[in-house]
């Protein structure tokens, strides 16, 4: 590509923090002058025509979850094509964008790229340490010597950075104007809905916040009906913003989701900007 190109990625199925990572990082590289476009294959969606521009708006179950939670968080734009390639040509052509952020895609060797960042789950990390389908690896740990940076959501050791995900506060899915405090739902009892990588992080952090959950796990990028929603009760339903991007059609009041926010080491996006200008220049 003739701009600098980022693939955000992983190297273990299932989730590891890759998307609020993203969020983070287009928003760092706005603040700092640039102006960054995110590819995605936007799994999960449906759509018939590809490449497909992505807005906050857009349906999830046309260009999947993650790309609508991406424009709706960032206000950059997003273009989702299985052909990643095919996605940053669009890209470029319609916007004027000087940096690519490829949301996943660091197997997707057709699509060249300047600098690799890979997030780990932190408490997990890579299971057995083998590659599919006997272990969780997509590829051989080895694969880690040759990225620019490693991202440990959770915690760190001396190769790699920390991200923490900080909860902010609940939004009503009905009306997004309401909002309450991340203690609103302590000692009470709710429904907890996720449909991500990794459902058990969302419901233990419930939990850590002394709220009484009962915990409803779907696959990740789940395409939910109304009818799995409906638990018969009327306890609050708690979930995450993810889930929350393909409920909004059929919410009701007591539907909430829980936002976070990306908090990384300081030296993370220097380090960022410093490999960006290097590689620019050479």
């Amino acid at each position: 590509m003739p701009v600098p190109v980022i693939v955000v990625g992983n190297i273990t199925v299932g989730g590891t923090g890759k998307t609020p990572f993203v969020i983070w990082l287009a928003q760092q590289l706005s603040q700092a002058g640039y102006k960054p476009g995110i590819i995605s294959r936007g799994y999960g969606g449906a759509s018939r025509k590809y490449p497909l521009e992505v807005t906050a708006n857009s349906n999830a179950k046309q260009c999947g979850d993650e790309p609508v939670l991406i424009a709706k968080r960032t206000a950059c734009p997003v273009v989702v094509n299985p052909d990643r390639p095919q996605a940053a040509i669009h890209l470029l052509s319609q916007h004027h964008c000087n940096v690519i952020i490829s949301d996943d895609g660091m197997q997707h060797y057709a699509l060249a790229r300047d600098l690799e960042i890979v997030i780990i789950d932190g408490k997990r990390r890579f299971g057995n340490k083998q590659c599919l389908p006997v272990g969780p690896l997509r590829e051989p740990l080895s694969r880690l010597n040759s990225v620019d940076l490693i991202i440990y959501n959770g915690s760190s050791d001396e190769h790699g950075h920390s991200m923490q995900l900080t909860p902010m506060q609940w939004i009503n899915l009905h009306d997004e104007t309401v909002t309450v405090p991340l203690s609103y739902f302590q000692h009470k009892e709710v429904h907890g809905v996720a449909g991500i990588g990794h459902p058990k992080r969302f419901f233990d952090s419930l939990t850590a916040h002394d709220i009484i959950v009962h915990p409803h796990d779907f696959a990740d990028h789940h395409q939910y009906l109304p009818d799995d929603l409906r638990f018969y009760d009327d306890l609050p339903i708690l979930m995450t913003e993810k889930d929350a991007v393909k409920c909004q059609s059929f919410a009701h009041k007591n539907m909430w989701y829980l936002p976070v926010e990306a908090t990384l080491d300081s030296p993370v996006f220097p380090a960022i900007h410093q490999i960006l200008k290097e590689r620019s220049n050479g």
